[in-house]
């Protein structure tokens, strides 16, 4: 009796250890890569329980952006649920269970509008410590884009590794970080410029006569087999770097600054 009591004790701290765990951790299903790696970096990464079918994590799948999978979401019985913008907002509603919360996150406008994001993300997960996570790694942000020294460069920014090339704006969180960097980026187009027949500028080399860049960065995709031959052609500097340090908004920046600044000495 004297062994059983003591036995009985330990397990109900072990459970109520356990129900505090869980109430801290809500079950979180991810419908986009970028918002996974964010939730990873706030300390999250364990409360994940499902991910989109873009996701490189060994998780459920429940469908993409476009097309979520209510019956697979269900089933995961989550707390949070978190997408991009790009999901339609009522159909995320529709898959949305209930007692569960849905937040439609974009970022990709600006690199404010990521660090908002964070936020977001911390506080709906409730990420021990996220603002203080958040402004460190915006102090950080800043000493690195600090010593890229752009100086004011007339830059070009391109993503030709992957289908049809495109090139990247200031209103654009890529345009953003390099103007962020101290670069003029020259793309006048908002956002994003497709480039491909029927377009006023069809390829590369008629972007770069047209905006006279001084210097071309080309962001490469680990999945790509090749890039766009017109790349090496140019007469104008070219540089590449690791394009998945600047497509998912967010920390990965800080990565993706420090090789800028190494290409740049």
């Amino acid at each position: 009796m004297r062994n059983v009591i003591p036995r009985l004790v330990l397990a109900s701290l072990l459970a109520l250890a356990s129900l505090n765990a869980s109430a801290g951790c809500p079950r979180i299903v991810s419908q986009s890569p970028y918002l996974t790696i964010a939730l990873e970096w706030l300390g999250r990464g364990d409360c994940i329980v499902g991910v989109s079918r873009y996701d490189r994590r060994a998780l459920p799948r429940t469908g993409g952006v476009i097309d979520p999978d209510g019956a697979a979401i269900e089933k995961l019985r989550p707390d949070l649920i978190v997408t991009s913008n790009w999901s339609d907002a009522d159909t995320m509603e529709l898959v949305t269970p209930p007692g569960a919360r849905m937040l439609r996150l974009d970022g990709f406008d600006s690199v404010a509008g990521s660090d908002a994001v964070l936020r977001q993300l911390a506080e709906a997960s409730r990420a021990p410590g996220g603002a203080e996570r958040i402004e460190s790694f915006r102090r950080a942000r800043r000493a690195r884009a600090e010593s890229v020294r752009g100086l004011g460069q007339r830059a070009l920014i391109l993503s030709a590794c992957s289908g049809s090339p495109y090139s990247f704006g200031r209103r654009h969180y890529v345009g953003d970080a390099f103007a962020l960097a101290g670069f003029d980026v020259v793309e006048t187009a908002p956002k994003i410029r497709h480039l491909r027949d029927g377009e006023e500028i069809p390829n590369i080399a008629r972007l770069v006569e047209r905006l006279k860049p001084a210097i071309v960065f080309s962001l490469s995709r680990e999945t790509a087999a090749y890039c766009n031959a017109e790349i090496g052609t140019l007469p104008v500097r070219i540089v590449t770097l690791k394009g998945e340090n600047f497509f998912h908004p967010g920390p990965r920046l800080l990565d993706g600054l420090e090789d800028l600044a190494e290409q740049m000495k």
